[in-house]
């Protein structure tokens, strides 16, 4: 059973970076695809950036020239690189990941605040 594990939320100010790591540790073969999704306060779960297999990417339009997407299939982790963080970025932050069996599978979230 695929299982993917977050890490890398915290808190930093405005105008400041992170980077979140989902870590699969039975590996990604069985993965068509990944991404990380947010949550922010009193909204629905969104999509950030996705990647798939052969390394495309797509962004949410709020995200795209902040925020990096990348793999490392030796290590089996996908990160997402954020820059110039604002408030409106803080979220629980989950990582998502597609079988190609069509399963969907969700980590457990890590808590972004951007706050000064």
């Amino acid at each position: 059973q695929v299982q993917l594990v977050e890490s890398g939320g915290g808190l930093v100010q405005p105008g400041g970076s992170l980077r979140l790591s989902c870590a699969a540790p039975g590996g990604i073969s069985a993965l068509n695809a990944m991404g990380w999704y947010r949550q922010g306060p009193g909204k629905e779960r969104a999509l950030v950036a996705t990647i798939s297999r052969g390394g495309s990417t797509n962004y949410a339009d709020s995200v795209q020239g902040r925020f990096t997407i990348s793999g490392d299939n030796t290590a089996s982790t996908v990160y997402l690189q954020m820059n110039s963080l604002a408030p409106e970025d803080t979220a629980v932050y989950y990582c998502h990941a597609n079988t190609f069996h069509g399963v969907d599978v969700w980590g457990k979230g890590t808590l972004v605040t951007v706050s000064a």
